[in-house]
């Protein structure tokens, strides 16, 4: 009889630990980042700053990738040494879009280290069609995001598309070196 008593007892404490470890489950959970990226509501469309990018919900993301990545030095003092003073970029990312939450950080951690202007950077978003409502958006050729557009004196010198070949400083390199 006493057997069944504490089988008894031992069912109760395990359905009440249970009901615990839920309850602090369902409350840890309301705390996390539960954004839904491939919802359209929280997209950036159409040309945006750059401080959109800092703003929640993307601020999770891009503050994440942003100091993790580790700049290639070496690379990084080629293209300090030939300069992007005279570049224009354009950024076309879609904020829903895996690669582009990736990229994009770590390619804005050189372009900060490098003090770069960013008032000669233009950011556009896109839908998961790639489309934007930018009016010379068609003449961008986008096929693929991210990609990052490298101009001198608005002649194009090449594109990053969706990840680099090498990586973001080699791939910079070798735009910058088509630079007359």
């Amino acid at each position: 009889m006493a057997c069944v008593l504490n089988i008894t007892r031992l069912k109760s404490l395990v359905i009440v630990c249970l009901f615990i470890f839920c309850a602090a489950a369902a409350v840890n959970a309301q705390g996390e980042n539960t954004t839904d990226y491939f919802d359209p509501d929280t997209w950036l469309l159409g040309d945006f700053s750059y401080s959109s990018l800092l703003n929640e919900p993307h601020d999770s993301w891009f503050d994440s990738e942003f100091n993790d990545y580790n700049i290639d030095d070496q690379a990084f003092i080629e293209i300090d040494r030939k300069g992007l003073g005279d570049i224009d970029i354009v950024v076309v990312l879609g904020t829903w879009c895996s690669d582009s939450r990736r990229e994009v950080p770590r390619f804005m951690k050189i372009i900060e280290s490098l003090q770069y202007d960013k008032k000669r950077m233009r950011f556009i978003g896109v839908d998961s069609y790639k489309e934007a409502p930018v009016q010379d958006y068609e003449s961008l050729n986008i096929e693929r995001v991210p990609t990052f557009i490298f101009y001198n004196n608005k002649n194009e010198l090449g594109r990053i598309i969706e990840y680099p070949v090498a990586s973001l400083e080699m791939d910079m390199l070798q735009i910058l070196n088509n630079k007359k």
